[in-house]
């Protein structure tokens, strides 16, 4: 058994002991399967955590009453699969940070080997009926710029270059990249990188010596050239309007212009200090009207027309407040896809002034 957080319980866990309040009333007795209703009267009571069992009830998921009129992201995180991964990526990311830092300052050797496997280890689903985007579309809480992000590049990574049917050996190349791409901001001030404001000039310039940062700390552990071009390159752009270097196309590594795509998608959809997550289909939009020369046009395209269809399903609100699935995707405006409202369906491709405003 463990003591959790009010906060982080969900359905099918089992208490272990009577939750009573704090005037000795009981509330939930031993033994109780948790269900929305009852984790928000523990709420209600202001009960800070409980302790449960360590195995869920899955009986109680399968229930096919549990997932009726449920969104299709109230149904992910409902999963087993989705509890087992977020649990497992709680604990990982502690592991993940103390391995990131003494690799940086060189007080440990660079394992590619462990930092492989230590991934990897997440994108195992018992059942496969989940994706790993299914997984990170629905854990956006999480405002950790450097470590919690690297990870999730890297998971990404590891699809992307499936999409772009590399072999294993690259993909797994590609993993690496997208998990030390940005090492070098382990020695930038973490007042500087969570600061919720504007940057200075200056502070902006410190920020980007990140790529040198990284590259340099790489190569002091003889890492392969890609991965150390990787976290040197990722904010180079085809155009010539990235950094450090202002480079173009032909001269930028092909594992770091698939990082910078997931580097900026990862880094616009998830919570930030100054604002909460952007809507992803707000950030396709961005990446089709400006991103398309700014980006190699095949890994882009790839990128987007395989990112849409993992939002397939899902429950989403538009700006005038109707809310609706998402069942169809057209090609020719990936960011406008067709929603059913009820018995309406609804192309925002033909609807200008309509948009998808949040995915609920």
């Amino acid at each position: 058994m463990k003591r959790i957080s009010t906060t982080q319980l969900t359905p099918g866990m089992v208490t272990a002991e009577d939750v009573c309040t704090y005037t000795n009333q009981l509330l939930i007795p031993k033994g109780t399967v948790l269900g929305d209703k009852t984790i928000t009267k523990l709420e209600f009571y202001s009960i800070i955590n409980v302790r449960v069992e360590d195995e869920i009830d899955r009986d109680y998921l399968a229930r096919p009453s549990f997932y009726e009129d449920k969104s299709f992201s109230e149904r992910v995180k409902a999963s087993p699969e989705f509890i087992e991964f977020k649990t497992h990526f709680d604990e990982e990311v502690p592991k993940f940070q103390n391995m990131l830092d003494k690799i940086a300052v060189s007080k440990s050797p660079l394992n590619l080997d462990a930092l492989l496997d230590f991934t990897l280890s997440l994108l195992y689903s018992p059942s496969g009926y989940l994706s790993v985007f299914d997984m990170l579309h629905n854990m956006r809480q999480y405002d950790d710029l450097t470590y919690v992000h690297s990870i999730n590049v890297a998971l990404m990574c590891n699809v992307f270059a499936r999409w772009l049917k590399m072999s294993e050996e690259e993909a797994q190349l590609a993993t690496l990249c997208g998990l030390l791409h940005d090492i070098g901001k382990v020695a930038v001030p973490q007042d500087i990188i969570r600061k919720p404001g504007k940057l200075s000039e200056s502070e902006y310039t410190i920020v980007k010596k990140h790529t040198f940062e990284g590259y340099n700390a790489l190569k002091k552990q003889n890492a392969p050239e890609h991965i150390a071009n990787a976290a040197l390159m990722h904010h180079e752009r085809v155009d010539g309007s990235g950094y450090p270097f202002g480079i173009k196309e032909a001269k930028i590594d092909n594992y770091a212009k698939i990082v910078s795509i997931v580097d900026v998608y990862d880094a616009m959809t998830s919570a930030r200090v100054y604002r909460g997550p952007m809507c992803p289909f707000k950030v396709i939009d961005i990446f089709e009207s400006e991103g398309l020369q700014k980006y190699d046009a095949h890994f882009i395209m790839t990128f987007l027309e395989n990112i849409v269809n993992t939002y397939m399903l899902n429950r989403v609100k538009l700006n005038d407040g109707r809310v609706g699935d998402v069942v169809f995707v057209n090609r020719q405006s990936l960011a406008r896809p067709t929603i059913k409202c009820g018995t309406e369906f609804i192309d925002l491709s033909a609807e200008p002034e309509l948009y998808i405003e949040a995915i609920i």
